[in-house]
């Protein structure tokens, strides 16, 4: 199956990625459409751990890899979004009116994990407009292992919830520039794909939120211009999302 899709360019893989001038206030991340920072930016709300932690560790926040608004200089924040899924329907519906289920049932398997690799290429090639680590060359089997300084954390990924992606698609013009779209509650279509943003600081690494305490939300809550009950559903959803995942 693999085989046929590259032989036969069943599938058109498209990507975007995007550099913003970046800074942190509090534990909001501000983009910015300009070097001069003047102009209101757009923000990306994120969460932070609240849990007791051992030995003095910090409870973190994704905002806390971006260097703070108060800092003389302007940090940057990168995004992304890869497809490799505009061609698969035709195929999955030619494959279900000859009554092969087995292919489709193939294809539908095989096209995500398609996505993956493309997105390990749209990062190696950040480096052609964001030379955080210019020295890096690594082999393919290091970028696999995310040998890689600097993190990539998706959307939906607990300390950045599912709902930033609106903000992600919109920096980006994701849906005009390669075609995929958000549904209402925030899934893409075609469905493989993956978006994420790029933190650049060596220090940056992947975290749980655990318990959010009322207290979180409602300053949520303020921060994104909702109601608290809003922001519960919304928070709730996020979480169930994440025990399906993780559960599956």
């Amino acid at each position: 199956m693999l085989e046929k899709i590259v032989r036969e360019r069943w599938l058109s893989p498209r990507a975007v990625v995007g550099f913003w001038p970046s800074n942190a206030e509090t534990d909001d991340i501000l983009i910015y459409d300009s070097k001069s920072r003047d102009a209101p930016p757009t923000v990306f709300q994120t969460l932070r751990q609240q849990m007791s932690r051992e030995s003095n560790k910090p409870n973190l926040a994704l905002a806390d890899f971006v260097t703070r608004a108060r800092a003389a200089r302007a940090d940057y924040l990168g995004g992304f979004v890869v497809t490799t899924g505009h061609g698969e329907e035709a195929h999955i519906k030619r494959f279900e009116a000859d009554k092969d289920d087995y292919s489709a049932i193939l294809l539908r398997a095989a096209r995500r994990p398609l996505a993956k690799p493309l997105r390990t290429v749209a990062r190696a090639r950040r480096r052609e407009f964001w030379a955080y680590a210019p020295d890096e060359n690594f082999t393919c089997e290091e970028l696999i292992a995310e040998s890689y300084r600097g993190i990539r954390p998706a959307p939906g990924y607990p300390p950045s919830p599912t709902y930033g992606k609106g903000t992600l698609f919109t920096l980006l013009d994701a849906e005009r520039r390669i075609g995929v779209k958000l549904t209402e509650s925030f899934a893409m279509w075609p469905a493989s794909s993956i978006s994420g943003l790029y933190f650049s600081h060596p220090e940056s690494r992947y975290f749980g939120i655990g318990k959010i305490e009322r207290d979180q939300v409602e300053d949520y809550a303020r921060r994104k211009h909702w109601s608290v009950k809003e922001a519960e559903r919304w928070l709730r959803a996020a979480a169930k999302l994440r025990s399906r995942a993780a559960a599956a």
